[in-house]
């Protein structure tokens, strides 16, 4: 169950959507000038004062949000300190993750302490995963600042970092005890950024929000911060949170329904393993891959060529790419086989069957897989 409850402030709503959990259970808040509330919002979830906090971030978020963000907690009591670590998806290693636990050790974290993530979704699995495991888990709050983050990354309690041979296949399950969503950080976002978020926004409309799609569709201009109206952003925020939420919720480690969430993830992980690390954006290759799952749902029959030309189309009007790059079939398949989702060596992939349904199947052959990459040449 989700609970939106609107709020107001001074300056600004504030809107509460409930991730019910049944155990752990906690609170997407979205309002704009969110990063000035943090110590207020980590009081009243009842941490308290002198807690050690240790932000997360790196320079591109740091410069403008980060004095911010340790003002909020200090004026509120807490021992906050920074640490800045290098930007970017090929930073997401082992490596990394142990700068973040040297440094939990440096500042003296215990089990009460906590670790905050402010940045886009790398910066924040990495977090997650290193408050996982320092001291066997404490506590992490996540401060999404990227489009993509804070409708997907920030929520949901995966955490992790890349491996040479995949994408996200060392990290845990490590559900945040806050996610504060702040819209107003968005307008600092690099504009291939924000539209490498809007992959995800259109996910949610195929897999299930089809007014959602909808909305995209009739939208002029929605492919940077600045051509967006507030109105569709908070549209695109609250209704794409709730469907994370409602998922993650009825399913909190992927045992079943969950895997919906992975639609164009499968496909996407491939390009971003065999082109290298930080070639393409997370959202970029997740718009690739739902071009490709949807070329392999009308090669079956499941999806009509009308369907997947308007998500074609989607993907397009939002400045993200839509032509399958040149990979390698043979290398496209070793490197599905080795992805986490597969299950006894049967590959699964979430199929659409029209805008606003999907289904996941584990039958497809490796020449049926042969056959829509050369259909996308």
């Amino acid at each position: 169950m989700i609970e939106s409850q609107p709020s107001s402030t001074a300056s600004s709503e504030v809107r509460r959507l409930s991730v019910a959990l049944e155990r752990n259970p906690y609170e997407v808040v979205i309002t704009a000038g969110g990063i000035d509330h943090l110590g207020t919002e980590l009081l009243r979830l009842g941490i308290r004062e002198q807690t050690k906090i240790l932000v997360v971030s790196n320079a591109d978020v740091a410069t403008p949000y980060g004095s911010r963000c340790l003002s909020s907690l200090e004026q509120a009591g807490f021992q906050a300190t920074l640490l800045t670590i290098p930007a970017g998806e090929e930073q997401k290693t082992l490596n990394t993750f142990s700068t973040i636990l040297d440094a939990a050790k440096e500042k003296g974290l215990e089990r009460q302490s906590l670790m905050l993530a402010l940045g886009g979704g790398i910066v924040g699995d990495m977090t997650g995963f290193a408050a996982a495991c320092w001291l066997r888990g404490i506590s992490v709050v996540q401060v999404p600042t990227t489009l993509l983050a804070m409708v997907d990354a920030a929520i949901g309690g995966k955490t992790g970092v890349n491996h040479p041979g995949g994408k996200n296949l060392i990290g845990a399950f490590h559900q945040p005890r806050l996610v504060m969503v702040d819209p107003d950080t968005l307008q600092t976002l690099p504009p291939r950024e924000f539209r490498a978020g809007l992959a995800e926004v259109i996910k949610y409309g195929v897999i299930g929000d089809s007014a959602l799609f909808d909305l995209l569709e009739r939208s002029i201009n929605f492919d940077s911060p600045q051509s967006i109206s507030k109105e569709l952003l908070a549209t695109m925020l609250e209704r794409s949170a709730q469907a994370k939420a409602l998922v993650v919720a009825a399913d909190e480690k992927e045992g079943g329904q969950r895997a919906i969430l992975n639609y164009g993830h499968t496909f996407g992980h491939v390009v971003e393993t065999l082109t290298g690390y930080g070639s393409w954006l997370h959202g970029e290759a997740v718009a690739l891959g739902m071009v490709a799952v949807a070329a392999l749902a009308v090669q079956r029959g499941v999806m009509t060529k009308t369907d997947a030309e308007r998500q074609s189309q989607l993907i397009q009007k939002a400045g993200l790419p839509s032509q399958w790059p040149d990979l390698d079939p043979d290398s496209v398949i070793r490197t599905l086989q080795g992805d986490k989702k597969v299950r006894h060596g049967r590959l699964r992939f979430v199929l659409p069957s029209t805008i606003g349904a999907v289904s996941i199947v584990d039958d497809v052959s490796h020449e049926e897989i042969r056959a829509c990459l050369a259909s996308m040449r």
